[in-house]
């Protein structure tokens, strides 16, 4: 046996970043207390899945049971449906899940940290977030309130193209400037993506956390419309040290509007060929009988943590990476 292979069982972090990270573990759960925000589990498993044509879910058989079971890539649905029972504003530290997503900030499996507030819009969230950041990163690193751009005006000025006024082809040639090259043909909001990804995520929340607001309209997710023209949504992002940290909504709560996204997303992923999940009519249930006015957010727990202790790597942040699972 090897030296390499022998030494192969140990685990990626140091003790000290695992004690960092049960440290900031506990202090989020303080947090939520003292916010009475309640914390909860739900199922890892489901019979039903995201049906967002950016996320692909990892699938399996359970003997006994029919169908394919997928592994959560997001508490959201189940959590959404204890929202439409009347239980409150609640949280949930968790384990989740995501196909092909493996390199330097992605692990197929990771903690997410998500919460949902009764009352609030997005904008009231966004301040919760980043006053929950600062305080888990606090003493050691200290930031000021957090910078807000919109979707549009971080896209201007990072890209130099108006997302909303210019052609794809002006798209395309933004990306080959910067050296970006895709093989693949590519929809008007994926070329957004690349450039969101690639070229203006890596400049923001550089001095201090920077939301990125206002989403187009076919970026909604599961956020509700704002309403005036051009239509955007009630969506955010955060970032900080140019690490995207969170995606949050002010939360749409329409069952046949959800339904049709729904429908629109499974009708993408078959036009590009990708697996079509069944969608999840326990939570088009639940907002047809009624899901109360909410804002939630769903945040990296490990980036979190990465950038707590300063690391160059997420597998720098847990235990073990999939490549020593």
């Amino acid at each position: 046996m090897s030296v390499e292979s022998a030494g192969s069982w140990r685990p990626v972090a140091t003790h000290t970043a695992l004690r960092r990270r049960a440290a900031l573990v506990a202090r989020v759960r303080e947090f939520f207390a003292r916010h009475r925000v309640l914390e909860v589990e739900t199922p890892i498993l489901s019979a039903a899945a995201v049906s967002d044509p950016q996320i692909e879910t990892l699938r399996t058989r359970i003997a006994g049971l029919p169908g394919a079971y997928y592994l959560s890539t997001s508490p959201e649905f189940p959590m959404k449906r204890l929202l439409a029972s009347g239980i409150g504003d609640i949280y949930q530290l968790c384990k989740v899940f995501r196909d092909g997503e493996r390199g330097r900030w992605h692990n197929p499996e990771f903690t997410m940290l998500e919460w949902y507030r009764l009352g609030f819009d997005d904008a009231a969230l966004m301040s919760e977030v980043d006053t929950l950041v600062r305080e888990l990163l606090a003493p050691e690193r200290t930031l000021g309130p957090a910078e807000r751009l919109t979707y549009a005006e971080a896209i201007r000025k990072h890209a130099d193209v108006d997302p909303a006024e210019c052609t794809d082809a002006e798209l395309d040639r933004a990306a080959e400037a910067r050296h970006i090259a895709c093989e693949a043909t590519l929809d008007r909001d994926a070329k957004l993506d690349l450039l969101m990804g690639l070229v203006v995520g890596p400049k923001l929340g550089l001095e201090r956390p920077c939301f990125i607001c206002d989403y187009p309209a076919s970026q909604a997710s599961l956020a509700r419309l704002k309403p005036g023209l051009p239509r955007v949504a009630a969506r955010f992002e955060l970032y900080l040290d140019g690490i995207e940290l969170a995606n949050g909504f002010h939360e749409l709560t329409d069952a046949g509007e959800q339904r049709s996204r729904f429908r629109s997303d499974l009708a993408t992923r078959g036009d590009r060929g990708q697996h079509a999940p069944p969608m999840d009519e326990h939570l088009l249930a639940a907002l047809a009988d009624g899901m109360p006015d909410c804002a939630g957010v769903a945040l990296g727990f490990d980036r979190l943590v990465a950038i707590a202790l300063k690391a160059t790597r997420l597998s720098e942040a847990m235990a073990f990476s999939i490549d020593e699972a």
